[in-house]
C-alpha cells in the first residue's frame, strides 16, 4: 500500500502547535511512523500525526529513547494516556484508540501482511448498580480479610465515590487524596487534569485508604508496574461476592456515580467536567437510568427555584 501525493504532502508539511525545539527533535521519526501506518488505518494522516506527535514529544520529555519502537509499546501508550493527554483534538479514549491502531498497523506492516479486520461493539456504558446492590457490595467488601478489604473498598470509593475510569483508579496514590479541614476528600487536580471531590458517602472510606496507602498506590499497592494489564478486572475475578450479588465492576461503579449525580439534579456541565468528558453530550447514554422527577418537583424547578 502506498500513500497518495496529497497525503504525503500533508505528512511532510505537518507542523504542530508545539515549541519548535521540542518538535524538531522527534519530527522525522513521527513523520516516518505515520507514513508507514497511515495506509493501514482508517484515520486521516493529520489526526495520526497529532496523536503520534504528542506521544513522541511527551516521551522525549521524559528521557525515553527517540525511537518509534519505544513510543509505540503498549506500556508507553498507556502511561501517556494516563498522564491526562486530552486536548483540542479529543479525549483520552480518542488518543488511546488512534495510537493503538498505529501500533497494530506497524506490526502488520513489519510482517508483510494485510491489516486485520477490526471488530467493533457499541460504546454503551455499563448499567449502574441499584442502591440495594451497592450497599450490600459495600458491606461485603468491608468484611473481606486483610488487603482484600482495602482493595475492594478502594475500587468502590474511587468508582462510585469519585467516578474514576478504570485506568485512573490504577494510578491513584494515597498522596493524591487531600482531606480538607471540613472533611471533604479531594483528588489531586494536577494528577487527574480536572477537579474531583469525593461524594460525601465515601469520604470517610477514602480518608482511611489515603492514610493506609501513604505515598503508595491505593489499589493493589504490591504491583510492580503502574499500569499492569488486567490490573482492575482481575481483582473482581478473584474475589466473588456471595450468591445473589453481582461482581464488582469499575465501569458499573463509574456509571453509578454519574447516574446518581444526574438524579440529584447536579449540572451536567459539572458532572461531565468531573468525569473527564469533553462535553455534557457524553452523558446522553446514562440518562436512560435516571428516574423521572415527581411532577411537583418539575413544576418547582420550571418556576426557577433551585434545589
Amino acid at each position: 500500500m502506498t500513500l497518495s501525493p496529497e497525503v504525503s504532502r500533508r505528512i511532510r508539511d505537518y507542523r504542530p502547535r508545539l515549541p519548535p525545539e521540542r518538535w524538531t527533535a522527534v519530527a522525522d521519526q513521527v513523520r516516518a511512523t505515520v507514513a508507514a501506518a497511515a495506509p493501514a488505518t482508517r484515520y486521516e494522516a493529520t489526526r495520526l500525526l497529532h496523536a503520534v506527535g504528542r506521544l513522541a514529544v511527551w516521551a522525549d520529555g521524559r528521557g525515553l529513547p527517540r525511537d518509534p519502537g519505544v513510543w509505540m509499546r503498549s506500556e508507553t501508550i498507556d502511561a501517556f494516556v494516563l498522564s491526562g493527554c486530552t486536548g483540542e483534538d479529543g479525549s483520552v479514549q480518542t488518543y488511546r484508540c488512534r495510537l493503538r491502531r498505529v501500533r497494530e498497523a506497524l506490526v502488520w506492516v513489519e510482517r508483510g501482511e494485510a491489516p486485520p479486520v477490526r471488530l467493533s461493539s457499541p460504546r454503551n456504558p455499563q448499567p449502574p448498580y441499584e442502591d440495594r446492590e451497592l450497599s450490600r457490595l459495600r458491606a461485603w467488601a468491608g468484611h473481606l480479610p486483610g488487603r482484600a478489604r482495602l482493595d475492594g473498598l478502594a475500587l468502590m470509593a474511587l468508582g462510585a465515590g469519585c467516578g474514576l475510569a478504570p485506568g485512573e483508579v490504577a494510578r491513584v496514590r494515597g498522596s493524591h487524596i487531600r482531606i480538607t479541614p471540613s472533611g471533604v476528600a479531594v483528588l489531586d487536580e494536577i494528577m487527574l487534569g480536572r477537579l474531583v471531590a469525593c461524594h460525601a458517602g465515601w469520604e470517610a472510606v477514602l480518608a482511611e485508604l489515603s492514610e493506609a496507602a501513604g505515598a503508595g498506590f491505593v489499589f493493589r499497592p504490591g504491583r510492580k508496574t503502574a499500569a499492569a494489564k488486567n490490573l482492575i478486572s482481575s481483582w473482581p475475578a478473584r474475589h466473588r461476592p456471595h450468591a445473589g450479588l453481582p461482581p464488582l465492576s469499575a465501569r458499573r461503579l463509574r456509571s453509578t456515580w454519574i447516574v446518581r449525580l444526574l438524579a440529584e439534579g447536579i449540572s451536567p456541565v459539572v458532572i461531565a467536567s468531573a468525569a473527564g468528558m469533553t462535553s455534557p453530550a457524553g452523558l446522553a447514554p446514562y440518562h436512560r437510568w435516571v428516574p423521572p422527577l415527581p411532577g411537583g418537583e418539575v413544576v418547582r424547578l420550571l418556576r426557577g427555584h433551585r434545589r
